[in-house]
């Protein structure tokens, strides 16, 4: 999987599902163990903040309709 700068949500999670399958089959060597890790943080932040920024919005709209 390509490694974008800002990857959608879903291309994100899938990205971190990826690594954690490498991971639980010890597919990763030790020496891209820890970029590994680092890309994941850095892939779960992006989720954490698109899922804050759709729940804010979502809360926007909700409070609209009343």
């Amino acid at each position: 999987m390509s490694k974008k700068v800002n990857p959608t949500y879903s291309e994100a999670f899938a990205e971190i599902e990826e690594i954690v399958e490498q991971i639980e089959n010890s597919e990763l060597n030790i020496d891209d163990l820890s970029e590994k890790v680092k890309r994941v943080s850095f892939l779960i932040k992006i989720c954490k903040d698109k899922l804050f920024a759709t729940e804010s919005e979502i809360e926007k709209l909700l409070k609209n309709i009343d």
